[in-house]
Order: C-alpha cells, then structure tokens, then sequence
C-alpha cells in the first residue's frame, strides 16, 4: 500500500472514531455512587452534621461533597428534626419530613420546590415505587396521610389509630406497611384503595423500627424492650419467632427508650443486622435459616439507632456514621463534614448518577430486594 492510500486510509479511520465519540452522550462512562444525608437526623442535634443535606462520594472513600441547604426551621430559625427521606430516580425528586413539615427538593437543580405543613405533624415516611405516593405518618397521631409526592396534595388518610410513626412500601407497590408507637400489630394497608386489609401480630410489645423481605411475605420488627427483634408472617399475620441478642446485656439508652432501635435486611436477603444502643454495637444475623441466627457484632462510633444499606448490598450505613463493609464486618470509612464534624443520621440513602442525570435511588430502609 503506497504511503499516501495509507495516510488516507489512516485520516479515514480517524474520523470515524471522532464522529462516533462525539455521537456518545457526555454522561455514559461518568457513573456516579453519592450518599445523602439529611440533618439534623439524629433529634435537632446540630453536632451529628449540622442542618441541611449532605453529599458524600461513596466511590472516593465516602469523601464530603456539598451541602445542600433545606428548609425545616422554626419561625425562630431552629433547625427542626429530621425524620425521614424518601427519592425517585424516575420523578428526580427528593423528599425530606420534620416533625412540622414536608419538603421537596428538585435532584438535579438542588433547589427546594416546595415545603407543606399537615395538621397534624410528620413523621418516617414511605415513597411508592414509581415515585408517585407517599404515605405519610402524623406524628404519632391517628392518620397516615396519602399524599401525591410530586405537589404533596393529600389524596386520602387512613386511621389505625395507632399513634402513626415508621412507614415500609412493599416493592411492587400494592402494599404498605404502618407501625405506630402505640401498638403491637403491624397495619397493611392496600394501596390502590388505601385502606387496611389485615394486621400482623399481635407482637410482644408495641412495634418500633421494622423492615419486610422482596416477597412481603415476612416482617422483622424492633419492639420496645427487646434486645433483638421478632419475626412475623405476613400471609398468615401471625407471629412467628422472638430472636434475642446473645453475649450482650440491656442497658441505658441515650434515645428512643429501647434498646434496639434499628433493623434492616440486606438486598440479598442473607443476613439480618439489627441496632443495638446500649452496646454500641450492630449484630449480624444468618437470615438463611429461621429463626436467624447470631453470627457477628461489630462496634460502632455511637449509639446505633437505624440502619440501612447501599444499592448493591456491600456497604451498611449504621445511623452512628460507620460505613461498614458487609462482607469483611470491617469499619471502612466514618462519615466527616465541612467542618470537620461526625456526622450521624437515621435518615439517608444512596442516589446514583449516569452524569447530570439521577439513574437509580436506594431508600432508608433495609428492605429485601429477593422476589422469587
């Protein structure tokens, strides 16, 4: 081939690829793992973060990014407490409850679309699958309010008088699962009627933080004055098993008045981890058997007072501000702000980006992610 074909040649191919690298669009190849957390998540306790919404870059070492400022104050200028937040990828928007209000935040402009007060106080929570619905607690009142999650207009309430506190959706959407602080029965609640269609339990005292497998055929629930969890049957709605932590004794809490606040399942829906205040520590349990069984306790900064996951199962985010790694049990990063501060939750969640554009987000609660 004479020099000059070649050169041509050369130019030709050269081109091509310019012409095909130029028809990708800039975000493919920019993926992106950030954590959010909004404080004050841990009651209005300004030290554990301080006040808005904080990024952290899971793939850099869990490294600081942003702050976000939000709303939530009082007519003072007070933070008020966090307490819960929900995302949709698909409606690219973030939710965050206080005690007084909800709020709306646009993911990509990070700007607050709008915050709206309910007459009766807010509370942990729960978004529908598709981004749509959001059933939200009062604070510790009667009603769950439904609400449409993209103008916050309430649409419905349901009332099972159980002084309204944690709030699960099931993954396909049909389900949602209402605790309160005043009752040992877990409510479920149809979500295309939004009214109760059965109970569960009566577990052995009043039902704290709770989680559900990919099924929605099990539930794991936190009880008042249990060091441990009990295990509920969803299909049945019976009570199944009370798991009890080994090796450690109940103590004095600094919050929640009981000494396991805090369960989650991983995705993978192998291992239980559940809080444990007194003790400082996070206990991992074999979920591959019933009732589960104590495998692993792994010591955390603080009082542990919830616990949630990465998307893809490897990483557990206790509310202390640890990042453990799930299969090693080891501490891997200890979650820092601007100013140099531990930063403490029990009210975050993984956003993931292809570039500018939000792809997929976990949520606050250690839900099961198995379905068949």
């Amino acid at each position: 081939m004479k020099r000059s074909r070649m050169r041509r040649w050369l130019a030709t191919i050269a081109l091509l690829c310019v012409t095909m690298l130029a028809s990708i669009p800039p975000s493919q190849g920019a993926e992106r793992r950030l954590l959010y957390v909004a404080t004050p998540g841990i009651r209005d306790q300004l030290e554990y973060g301080g006040h808005g919404l904080l990024v952290f870059d899971i793939d850099h070492g869990h490294r600081f990014v942003e702050r976000i400022p939000t709303g939530g104050m009082t007519a003072g200028g007070k933070p008020i407490n966090v307490k819960g937040i929900c995302a949709s990828a698909r409606t690219k928007r973030i939710h965050i409850s206080t005690l007084t209000s909800l709020m709306c935040l646009d993911m990509t402009s990070k700007k607050l679309l709008w915050e709206r007060k309910y007459d009766q106080g807010c509370d942990r929570m729960a978004l529908s699958p598709n981004g749509k619905l959001i059933y939200q607690p009062s604070f510790e009142r009667d009603p769950w309010y439904v609400l449409d999650a993209l103008t916050g207009d309430e649409i419905s309430r349901i009332s099972p008088r159980s002084k309204a506190h944690n709030t699960v959706y099931g993954l396909d959407g049909k389900r949602c699962y209402l605790a309160g602080l005043g009752s040992p029965l877990l409510t479920v609640a149809d979500t295309t009627t939004h009214t109760a269609r059965q109970t569960v339990g009566p577990f052995a005292q009043n039902i704290r933080p709770f989680t559900v497998n990919g099924k929605q055929t099990l539930v794991f629930v936190c009880v008042n004055d249990c060091l441990g969890f009990e295990v509920g049957d969803i299909t049945t709605g019976k009570k199944l098993h009370r798991v009890e932590v080994q090796g450690f004794a109940k103590g004095k809490v600094q919050r929640h008045g009981c000494p396991s606040h805090g369960i989650g399942m991983t995705p993978d829906e192998r291992e239980i981890w559940v809080c444990d205040a007194p003790n400082r520590r996070m206990h991992v349990f074999d979920a591959t058997v019933m009732p589960p069984r104590q495998v692993a306790s792994i010591a955390c900064r603080d009082e542990p007072g919830w616990i949630t996951f990465s998307i893809d199962g490897t990483l557990a985010y206790p509310s202390s501000g640890d990042v453990i790694d799930v299969k090693t049990r080891q501490v891997v990063a200890r979650l820092t702000d601007d100013q140099g501060r531990s930063v403490g939750s029990e009210k975050m969640l993984e956003i993931d980006w292809d570039g500018e554009r939000p792809i997929r987000a976990g949520n606050q609660f250690g839900v099961g992610h198995v379905t068949e």
